[in-house]
């Protein structure tokens, strides 16, 4: 009978690194979130319309006010466009006209009835009357 020789290599199959404290990438996250509790919260925040900054300076300086129910309204013609596929739109209601990025769901402008007379709107591709 022959006696078998096996020769092991000289580095390791694999190898152990040790391991440190991990980095903590969101500090936003709780300890006792769960990763269905984070996407629901994320999906929620991108499904809300929001109001750019220009936006929100217009509708000061014109004394316009959203109130729940004109939002509720927006959001819903935002939600028309979206189906048909717009990108930039034209939303009059009551006397009141938004212009919104349809893919951000962001009103980009707002434009009382004296603003909007001989007014020309451009890089729109949509209109909703409401």
């Amino acid at each position: 009978m022959k006696d078998e020789v096996f020769l092991l290599p000289k580095a390791p199959i694999f190898s152990v690194h040790k391991v440190g404290k991990l980095d903590k990438q969101n500090k936003n996250v709780k300890p006792n979130e769960n990763f269905a509790q984070i996407f629901q919260q994320k999906i929620s925040q991108e499904q809300e319309l929001k109001i750019s900054a220009h936006a929100e300076k217009r509708l000061q300086q014109r004394d316009i006010t959203l109130d729940q129910a004109k939002i509720q309204k927006l959001e819903k013609a935002v939600d028309k466009a979206q189906a048909k596929g717009a990108r930039e739109s034209l939303i009059l209601m009551n006397n009141l006209a938004f212009l919104v990025n349809i893919p951000n769901k962001t009103v980009i402008t707002a434009m009382d009835q004296d603003s909007m007379k001989e007014n020309v709107f451009t890089n729109i591709d949509s209109a909703i009357i409401l």
